[in-house]
């Protein structure tokens, strides 16, 4: 038994056990919003051009569908990231979630282009905010020496959301119309929401930070921990704007070269993602095709997560693992273009790509949550999300233009292979500056994210 005199961090308490029962069943429902967000964010792509046949619109007029959308998220993962960190994780994961599931019910009655772009902005909120929630909650509840495999792994269900939600659409809306997607899209949290609110626990380090003895003794029986509640050493809790506290105590360089690397990992994913099939048909590959392409991207990007994540997690220096994953990931990309019309070559590259520049995207977030102090943590997650969702907004919208600029397959892919580049550039860069704010004797935040 740890003596009352002896405070621990609720962390040496995670490093002293093996990943438990209690912690899986932290992290499995938070993977499960993660593959039910990465469904909803999809559905409107799946559905438009049925939306646009039935109500006799143009399909160019969903561009501005998709961007409202993503910038509800972007919103959202400011907005909730924020009050996670100063009201607690677990209650605004269920209103998020709640939130998106009841307008993604609603989406199918409507019936004119600005009620879509409404209840769209309202999703993208829903689905932003639950980002930040469930990427702490289940970072705060890992071992460090697995941190970003866990957080990594619970994230894969994003991409794999995705995936599922293509398979699912191309068996409903021959039978059922468009109109099904959203009800299994709005349906399934809302049966999700009981679990999070009977299983998942709030977050130990902000319970003791409130010192919230009763709840956080309880979760220490759960893990069958010896350790009392009054024993836990609470961080110290921010004392300045949440946001500003992102750049104080060491934190500013670290946190722009974040933003830097997610800001461009996020314009790369979603410009493939959107423009992979339209580029791939121009090429003259078979449609089916060009679809299981973004498959194999997704699916790519989840296997390269687990590899990726388990490897930074055994390395000394975490940056370079990842680093050497967006660089080669960027020459991978620059390939797609060379593929022409064979498929196999299509299906290649876009997987490796989503093995090397997908998955570092996929532990660039793990690496985030473990960036920051239990005080700013949802905040710093949530605003990295956000600037990330910038990138999502404006890759889509940057190929779209590059295109209609008449730019070709192979000199598009190479100028989308530099941005992972650029993610390199940013990483390597924090781990450099971390390792020499170490060298002289300095203890920036930047610091503890390289071993030493």
């Amino acid at each position: 038994m740890t003596p009352a005199s002896t405070p621990v961090s609720f962390d040496s308490v995670l490093d002293a056990s093996p990943l438990g029962r209690f912690q899986i069943g932290v992290i499995v429902p938070c993977a499960l919003v993660a593959m039910i967000d990465g469904f909803d964010t999809q559905a409107i792509g799946l559905v438009a051009p049925e939306i646009a046949a039935d109500w006799g619109v143009k399909p160019a007029t969903f561009g501005l569908v998709f961007g409202i959308g993503l910038f509800g998220g972007l919103i959202g993962a400011f907005l909730f990231g924020l009050t996670s960190d100063r009201y607690g994780r677990k209650p605004n994961l269920l209103i998020a979630v709640g939130l998106f599931a009841a307008v993604t019910l609603v989406t199918p009655f409507v019936s004119t282009v600005p009620e879509l772009l409404l209840v769209r902005f309202i999703t993208g909120l829903g689905l932003g905010g639950a980002l930040p929630g469930i990427i702490s909650i289940t970072s705060e509840f890992t071992p460090r020496r697995m941190r970003a495999t866990v957080v990594g792994l619970m994230f894969c269900g994003f991409p794999l959301g995705a995936v599922v939600g293509g398979v699912v659409a191309a068996k409903l809306i021959p039978v059922l119309g468009w109109q099904a997607v959203f009800y299994v899209g709005g349906g399934l949290p809302l049966l999700l929401l009981p679990l999070i609110a009977v299983r998942l626990p709030e977050s130990a380090q902000f319970l003791a930070m409130a010192g919230d003895h009763t709840r956080l003794s309880r979760i220490l029986r759960r893990m069958n921990s010896p350790v009392r509640a009054e024993d836990i050493a609470p961080e110290v809790a921010a004392t300045r704007s949440p946001v500003a506290s992102l750049f104080t105590g060491g934190r500013a360089t670290g946190t722009l070269l974040l933003w830097v690397t997610i800001f461009l990992s996020l314009l790369l994913a979603y410009l493939l993602t959107n423009w992979i099939p339209i580029v791939a048909r121009q090429t003259g590959v078979g449609a089916a095709s060009a679809i299981l392409a973004v498959a194999a991207l997704n699916l790519g990007g989840v296997l390269g997560c687990i590899t990726l994540g388990r490897l930074a997690d055994r390395s000394r220096r975490p940056t370079v693992i990842l680093g050497v994953a967006y660089t080669l990931g960027g020459l991978t990309i620059a390939s797609i273009g060379q593929a022409g019309s064979s498929a196999a070559a299509l299906l290649g590259a876009c997987f490796v790509a989503g093995f090397l520049s997908i998955g570092a995207q996929l532990c660039t977030v793990a690496f985030i949550a473990g960036f920051y102090d239990t005080a700013q943590r949802a905040t710093g997650v949530g605003w990295s999300l956000g600037i990330g969702r910038l990138g999502g907004i404006v890759g889509p919208v940057l190929g779209g233009l590059l295109v209609a600029a008449g730019m070709g397959a192979p000199s598009l892919f190479l100028l989308t292979g530099l941005a992972s580049v650029g993610s390199a550039v940013a990483l390597l860069t924090l781990g450099w500056l971390s390792r020499r704010a170490h060298q002289a004797g300095s203890v920036p935040a930047v610091a503890p994210v390289e071993a030493h």
